[in-house]
């Protein structure tokens, strides 16, 4: 059976989507994205020289015949800072794929989500595939919906936090808003959180500082790829109902003892 993610025109056979921040060298970063198992990988073109002639460049070390490069809008916290942003990367050859970030507030890095909105009504009219991040609001992911966007990234916890899901009902009621693929974005601290997320029923996860400041990343991409195939797996194999008291492995009714 195909399990495959579909965002837009996009069709990735991995459900897990990485950053490229927080790296101690850029070789670490492409050995952690090749562990990892991606096929999409976000970039925050805001930090990134465009017109850098020498020296290292980000882009460099992502091999863009493996990956599909997602430009985000990290560090904007206007909708005008965000829309200038996206036009940039596009300007730059990096397509018209963008993950939106509109925050609105620099302690807790919550989306402004009225500016993310706006934002996203004017990049889909551009013939952007928007992505955007965003609270675990059903209300807000249904306007999203209607804008146009291609996904909908709520939140598990706040952003490089670790929390892992701090929001399971509200991301189910998210899921029951939309008819879009949800992508987990922001939380997960370990392979633990990924699962429990993919279980969940959520199409992905996106995930940066979980496997940036880990001790070892390129062990923990892995783990994290592992993490989100075992989730799903878990997910369209159905868990077992709970129940209060024990029932026991080996039904004892029928059972005849010799003595």
């Amino acid at each position: 059976m195909e399990d495959v993610l579909k965002i837009g025109e996009y069709t990735l056979n991995s459900r897990l989507i990485v950053g490229t921040g927080k790296y101690q060298t850029l070789e670490l970063m492409a050995e952690a994205l090749e562990a990892s198992g991606s096929e999409m990988v976000t970039v925050a073109i805001g930090r990134v020289d465009l017109d850098r002639k020498e020296g290292p460049n980000i882009l460099d070390f992502i091999d863009r015949k493996k990956f599909t490069l997602l430009p985000n809008t990290a560090g904007a916290y206007t909708a005008e800072d965000a829309i200038r942003i996206s036009r940039l990367a596009q300007a730059a050859g990096c397509g018209n794929l963008v993950k939106l970030e509109v925050l609105g507030d620099k302690k807790t890095l919550l989306p402004d989500t009225l500016a993310l909105l706006e934002a996203t009504r004017v990049l889909v009219k551009e013939g952007f595939t928007v992505m955007p991040y965003t609270n675990d609001d059903p209300i807000m992911a249904k306007r999203l919906e209607d804008a146009g966007a291609a996904c909908i990234m709520p939140l598990a916890s706040p952003i490089g936090s670790g929390r892992g899901i701090q929001n399971k009902l509200n991301i189910q009621f998210v899921q029951e808003a939309v008819s879009l693929p949800i992508i987990v974005d922001a939380g997960v601290g370990t392979a633990s959180d990924a699962a429990i997320c993919m279980e969940l029923g959520v199409d992905g996860i996106l995930m940066n500082t979980a496997i940036a400041a880990a001790d070892k990343p390129v062990l923990m991409a892995e783990a994290m790829r592992e993490a989100v195939i075992a989730g799903r797996k878990a997910f369209l194999a159905g868990r077992m109902p709970m129940k209060n008291y024990a029932s026991a492995s080996s039904p004892q009714e029928g059972l005849t003892i010799k003595s």
